[in-house]
C-alpha cells in the first residue's frame, strides 16, 4: 500500500552553516548569556514551582486607656469600648482620634444652623414640612431668631442642633498615638493542605508580653503611632480629621524541604486622600449618640467622631516544586535563542560583512518563489554594469518600464572557463571553418528603426515584451563587437558546446540549425547575465535577436518569440525559443 498525503510527509528546517571564528564565537557567547538569564530567572522567579494564593481570616484586638478633656463635659475617661465604635469590616478596625460633642438633646423645636442658603427673613421664606441633606430636623414655616443678628427657619429635631462643624485641633484623644493593637492572622494554602498563623508557635505569653517591633519584625503586636508613622504620615495631624490606613501582610512561602520558609512580611500605607483642601469631605467621621432620661424626657449626647480605619489586608502564595511547571518553563524559554540568530543575521547584513558577502549569505539562506502570476524580467544594457529587475507588462514596452531593483552582475565563472578554452587553438574545433562574421548583411535589408531603439539596430514589434534595446542611452550596437561575434554567433563554438551537452547528437540537419540559434541564445545569457537571480526571465535585446536569426534562421521563417521559462543558462537545455 503506498503511503500519501501529509500522514506520509516529514518537513524539517534548511541550515545554512558558516565557517567563522568570529561568528562561532560570537555564538556562543551569546547563548551562554542567554542561559545565565534563564537560570537566574528560574531561580529568582522560582519559575520551578506550583503556586497556590493563600486563604486568610484576621482578628484584632485594641487596647489602651485614654483621659480627655471635653468642652462642656469636663474630664473623661475612655477606654476601647469608648474609642473603637461601631464594628466594621471583618478584618478592619476603628479607633477614635477626636471628637465633638452636643451634651442634653432632646425632641423639640428650635432654630437651624445658618448655613450658607439657610438665612430667612419672614415665615414665607420657609417652606414647612422641607429639609434637604444637610438639615438637622423637618421645617416647621417659621422663621425664628438665631442670634441677635441672624434668623433661621425653625425645625423640629433633636435639640440643640449639633452646630459645630470643624474638629478642634489639636485632636481631643491624641493619646491614641500609644494604643496598641494585636492581630492574629490564620492561613491555608489548599492546593498543599499547608496551614500557619502570624503568631508562631515558638511565641509565648512572655514573648507577647514583651516584643517590639522595633526589634522583632515579626512580632504581631503593633503601636498605632508606628503603624501610621511607617505609612508615612503623622499620627497628630492625621487624628485631627482621621483616615485610612492599610495593614498589609504578605506570605510569600516556600514549601520544598531544602527551603523551606513561610513567614510574614507587615507594610502599611495610607489608602485615602490625605490632603483636606483636595477633597470635598476629608478623613474619616461618623456619629453616634449615648441615650438617657432625665425626669421622664428622654435626651441623649451626640457624638461626633473622628478616627483613623486600619483595614488588615493578607495576600500572598505559596510554591511548590512541580517537574511540569519545570518542563513548561524550559520549554517556554527556548525561543529565547532565536535572538541569536537574529542579532547575527542583522550584523551579517549590516556591518559584520560587506556587502557582497551578505548578499551572498542571504541567497544562500532564503530562497525567494515569485507569485505564479507576477513575471520578473532581468534586463541588462551593454552601457550599465549592472542587472535591472522588471516586471513584464502587457501594455507597455520592455525598453521603457521602470526596475524594480538593480543587483549587481554576477559572473558565470564555469561557463567563462569552458568557452576560453574552446576557443584555444588545437583543441579541436575548426577553426578554418568559415566564420559567420565574414558574411556581412545586404545593408538595404537593415529595418526601420523604431522609437525606442538607442543602437539604430532593433526591429519594429508589436509586441511590447519584445521591445527592447541593447542600450540605455544612443551608441553602438552590441551586435556590432567582435567579441559578439566570436562568443554568440561562431558556429565552431556553438558546435561544441552543443556536442558537450549531448555527445551523441546530430551533428547536421535541420534540427542542427535550430539548436545552433537556440544555444547562440543561452550563450548570450551567460555572456551578458552571468548568474541571473533567482525565478527570474532573461530578456535578450531585439537588435541581438535579430542578428542571431539573420545568421542561423528558420527553415519556414516561423519564430515562437519571447516565452518566459526558468532561468536560462549554459547548463539548461535549448529546446525552445526565448
Amino acid at each position: 500500500m503506498r503511503c500519501c498525503g501529509v500522514l506520509c510527509q516529514y518537513e524539517t528546517n534548511k541550515l545554512v552553516r558558516i565557517q567563522s571564528v568570529r561568528l562561532g564565537s560570537l555564538k556562543w557567547s551569546l547563548n551562554a548569556a542567554i542561559l545565565l538569564f534563564i537560570c537566574i530567572m528560574l531561580l529568582w522567579n522560582r519559575s520551578y514551582q506550583q503556586f497556590d494564593l493563600v486563604v486568610s481570616s484576621v482578628t484584632t484586638k485594641v487596647k489602651g486607656i485614654a483621659q480627655t478633656q471635653l468642652p462642656g463635659v469636663g474630664d473623661e475617661v475612655w477606654d476601647v469600648v469608648d474609642y473603637s465604635g461601631p464594628p466594621q469590616d471583618k478584618n478592619s478596625f476603628f479607633v477614635v482620634t477626636n471628637v465633638i460633642v452636643t451634651k442634653n438633646q432632646k425632641q423639640g423645636k428650635c432654630p437651624e444652623v445658618p448655613l450658607k442658603g439657610k438665612l430667612c427673613r419672614t415665615d414665607k421664606d420657609c417652606e414647612k414640612g422641607g429639609w434637604d441633606q444637610q438639615s438637622h430636623g423637618i421645617c416647621t414655616g417659621s422663621c425664628v431668631k438665631f442670634d441677635v443678628l441672624r434668623k433661621t427657619c425653625e425645625v423640629s429635631a433633636w435639640c440643640p442642633v449639633e452646630t459645630r462643624t470643624n474638629p478642634p485641633r489639636p485632636a481631643l484623644l491624641a493619646a491614641a498615638e500609644n494604643f496598641t493593637v494585636l492581630i492574629k492572622n490564620n492561613i491555608r494554602f489548599p492546593a498543599f493542605n499547608f496551614i500557619r498563623r502570624n503568631i508562631l508557635p515558638e511565641m509565648n505569653d512572655a514573648y507577647l508580653r514583651s516584643c517590639q517591633r522595633g526589634k522583632d519584625s515579626l512580632c504581631p503586636i503593633f503601636r498605632l503611632g508606628d503603624v501610621v508613622r511607617e505609612a508615612g504620615e503623622n499620627f497628630t495631624e492625621m487624628a485631627v480629621e482621621g483616615g485610612v490606613i492599610g495593614i498589609l501582610i504578605n506570605w510569600d512561602c516556600n514549601l520544598d524541604r531544602l527551603m523551606q520558609r513561610c513567614l510574614p512580611k507587615y507594610s502599611f500605607r495610607r489608602l485615602d486622600e490625605k490632603e483636606s483642601n483636595k477633597t470635598l469631605y476629608p478623613g474619616l467621621n461618623f456619629r453616634y449618640a449615648k441615650y438617657h432620661t432625665v425626669n421622664g424626657v428622654e435626651e441623649r449626647t451626640l457624638y461626633k467622631a473622628f478616627g483613623i480605619r486600619f483595614d488588615v489586608m493578607v495576600f500572598g502564595q505559596a510554591g511548590k516544586f512541580c517537574f511540569i511547571q519545570l518542563i513548561i518553563y524550559i520549554g517556554s524559554t527556548l525561543s529565547y535563542y532565536a535572538l541569536t540568530t537574529m542579532m547575527i543575521d542583522w550584523l551579517i547584513e549590516t556591518s559584520c560583512y560587506s556587502a557582497e558577502v551578505g548578499q551572498n549569505y542571504s541567497e544562500k539562506k532564503v530562497e525567494s518563489v515569485q507569485d505564479k502570476h507576477k513575471c520578473i524580467v532581468c534586463v541588462s544594457y551593454v552601457d550599465e554594469n549592472n542587472i535591472r529587475l522588471v516586471k513584464r507588462s502587457q501594455k507597455k514596452r520592455l525598453q521603457d518600464i521602470k526596475p524594480m531593483s538593480v543587483q549587481p552582475y554576477k559572473e558565470d565563472t564555469g561557463h567563462l572557463r569552458a568557452v576560453l578554452c574552446l576557443l584555444q587553438p588545437g583543441d579541436g574545433v575548426d577553426h578554418d571553418a568559415p566564420p559567420p562574421l565574414d558574411r556581412k548583411p545586404d545593408p538595404n535589408s537593415k529595418p526601420r528603426r523604431p522609437a525606442w531603439c538607442k543602437c539604430d539596430c532593433c526591429t519594429p514589434s508589436c509586441l511590447p515584451q519584445e521591445e527592447l534595446c541593447c542600450r540605455r542611452s544612443a551608441g553602438a550596437c552590441i551586435t556590432s563587437s567582435p567579441l559578439f561575434e566570436q562568443l554568440v554567433l561562431r558556429r565552431p563554438l556553438l558546435e561544441a558546446v552543443l556536442l558537450f551537452r549531448d555527445p551523441l547528437g546530430p551533428p547536421a540537419g535541420r534540427r542542427q540549425t535550430s539548436a545552433l540559434r537556440h544555444c547562440a541564445y543561452s550563450q548570450y545569457i551567460s555572456w551578458r547575465f552571468g548568474v541571473p537571480p533567482n525565478d527570474t526571465h532573461p530578456a535578450i535585446p531585439s537588435c541581438c535577436v535579430r542578428r542571431v536569426r539573420e545568421e542561423y534562421p528558420s527553415a519556414d521563417g516561423q519564430y515562437s518569440g519571447f516565452r518566459p521559462a526558468r532561468t536560462a543558462t549554459t547548463h539548461a537545455c535549448a529546446n525552445e525559443e526565448l
